[in-house]
């Protein structure tokens, strides 16, 4: 796919009913692509699909189903023939202490937001390793890099999805397939009606809550650019790399600021 064109090109996209993959759907259509979106709720992509005008396609789907990732993807290729792209942006998070979080909250936050990226790279895949070319871009989280209070199933799973899309990225240098992360930092979206029910992590740092078209932008930049990986904002991405860097120094000042849950 050429670097700085999307006319023409088919992305397959997940978590397309709301938020993030909502806007990247028609900022996509705009740009001359051709979206496929794919989320489990067909009646809010009834919605999305309702304000795209041109050309693009809509399909249930569940990424903690293989088969129904699977149907999904065939689908896509049975309308258009090939997927250029795949932007794995399907996911959820709960914010709540260790104590207070089940298995079953760790074990279906890895299911949606790892193994659903997992499922759909599987899926897809064959098809472009045939065609020699493609772009997967896999949606995580500044917190796959930092670990915050009140989230341990939440940047556990982000941590597994960085830690595949980093490996995959070396396994398929020289395939003609690129693999790209997207780490955002909180945005305003209706991630939080779940992560924050009560809305005090959104009241403390409401300052710093990025708008959701800022994070839509950068992700179909991500898909015209083939950059490997973006960070943001730029103070997420920068306070990543010194925790990252010297954790024991950093440990007190990062606690004070990012433990806002």
């Amino acid at each position: 796919m050429p670097t700085n064109h999307l006319q023409g090109r088919i992305v397959l996209l997940t978590g397309a009913s709301s938020g993030i993959g909502a806007l990247a759907a028609r900022l996509l259509a705009e740009r001359g692509a051709v979206p496929v979106l794919a989320a489990r709720s067909g009646d809010k992509l009834a919605a999305v699909s309702a304000t795209i005008r041109s050309e693009h396609a809509v399909v249930a789907c569940d990424v903690r189903s293989a088969d129904s990732v699977r149907a999904a993807t065939a689908y896509a290729l049975d309308r258009y023939g090939r997927i250029d792209a795949l932007v794995n942006n399907a996911g959820y998070g709960e914010f709540l202490s260790f104590e207070e979080t089940d298995l079953g909250r760790f074990e279906d936050m890895m299911d949606v937001n790892y193994m659903g990226t997992v499922r759909f790279c599987k899926a897809v895949y064959p098809f472009m390793r045939s065609a020699g070319a493609g772009h997967i871009v896999n949606v995580a989280s500044i917190a796959g890099k930092i670990g915050t209070a009140k989230a341990t199933g939440y940047a556990a799973s982000k941590h597994a999805v960085l830690g595949f899309t980093n490996s995959l990225r070396q396994e398929l240098r020289g395939t003609g397939i690129r693999v790209s992360a997207l780490n955002p930092g909180p945005i305003d979206t209706p991630f939080f009606d779940l992560a924050d029910p009560e809305g005090t992590y959104k009241r403390n740092i409401r300052r710093f809550l990025m708008r959701p078209e800022k994070v839509a932008e950068a992700l179909v930049k991500l898909l015209e650019t083939g950059r490997p990986e973006r960070d943001l904002p730029w103070v997420s991405a920068a306070g990543a790399k010194l925790i990252q860097l010297f954790p024991a120094w950093t440990a007190g000042a990062a606690a004070r600021i990012l433990n806002k849950k």
